[in-house]
């Protein structure tokens, strides 16, 4: 599967993880064939997200967030991934080793797992986001008959966890936020003795106080579709402007200074078409 050879051979003293494991480019960064795939929806959200998402004691190239890309989280099956919706990681560089573009998220490779998650619901996916599900870790039982005429020992056979046991006991991310756009309903979870807690929100808002940021649902007008949407707010409770709604803010405000001055120019008496030439 790996171009190179996994594991590589251990040495005195032991090499880590990020020696001996696959790297982001040895990994698969998508599969076609997954279930799940995201909607027009699920790319406009992620996006105001990722536009959004500016917590204010990280300089940007310390900031990482990501959306339907691969999350490789576990050392003992390298293979194994998650796809988040979204996903934020704070504390890494903006860009792999400082210099690429990343294809997947590997936390053995980056050391720094996602602060916060969020999944979009859909009608397939609902249940594993909520751990509705429990891990699929059967017992397989052998027909085989060893070669003394007595039966092979059962073996298990190990296949990858939920969403919701690797955010949780896993990778412990400490916030899991899930929203439907079916029922506009926004469900937070914390990490609380090991285990997630369902968080009492306060106007469909969550402030994350460990990232100076909050997130709640705003009614507005993103990528010229009008509805509710995800965003980042700041600590004095106002969204988070994304850079093309600053620069039509900036606009606003020099046409209403401007639209101010001639008014003062009028009630001076002076004609304003006169100085520009009209």
């Amino acid at each position: 599967m790996f171009p190179f050879k996994y594991p590589v051979p251990q040495t005195d003293p032991p090499l880590s993880p990020r020696e001996t494991l696959p790297t982001m480019y040895d990994l698969k960064s998508e599969d076609p064939e997954e279930p799940g795939l995201p909607d027009e929806f699920h790319d406009w959200q992620a996006q105001l997200l990722s536009l959004t998402f500016r917590p204010p004691h990280y300089p940007p190239q310390q900031v990482f967030c990501a959306s339907d890309m691969n999350l490789y989280y576990d050392v003992r099956h390298p293979g194994w991934y998650k796809r988040p919706d979204w996903f934020g990681v704070v504390g890494v560089p903006r860009l792999y080793e400082q210099v690429d573009m990343r294809l997947s998220y590997v936390v053995w490779q980056e050391g720094v797992n996602p602060y916060v998650v969020v999944e979009l619901l859909s009608p397939g996916t609902e249940k594993e986001d909520l751990g509705e599900t429990e891990a699929e870790m059967r017992p397989v039982e052998s027909r085989d008959v060893a070669g003394n005429g007595q039966a092979i020992e059962p073996q298990v056979e190990h296949k990858p966890p939920r969403k919701w046991q690797v955010y949780e006991r896993i990778l412990r991310i400490p916030y899991y936020v899930v929203f439907s756009r079916y029922t506009n309903q926004l469900r937070v979870f914390t990490l609380a003795g090991g285990h997630y807690q369902e968080l009492e929100l306060q106007e469909w808002r969550v402030w994350i106080p460990e990232l100076h940021l909050g997130l709640g649902l705003w009614q507005g007008e993103f990528q010229g579709i009008e509805r509710l949407w995800l965003r980042w707010y700041d600590a004095q409770g106002n969204w988070i402007l994304t850079e093309a709604e600053q620069e039509r803010q900036r606009a606003e405000a020099a046409e209403a200074q401007l639209q101010s001055l001639l008014e003062r120019l009028r009630e001076s008496g002076i004609d304003p078409d006169t100085l520009l030439g009209g």
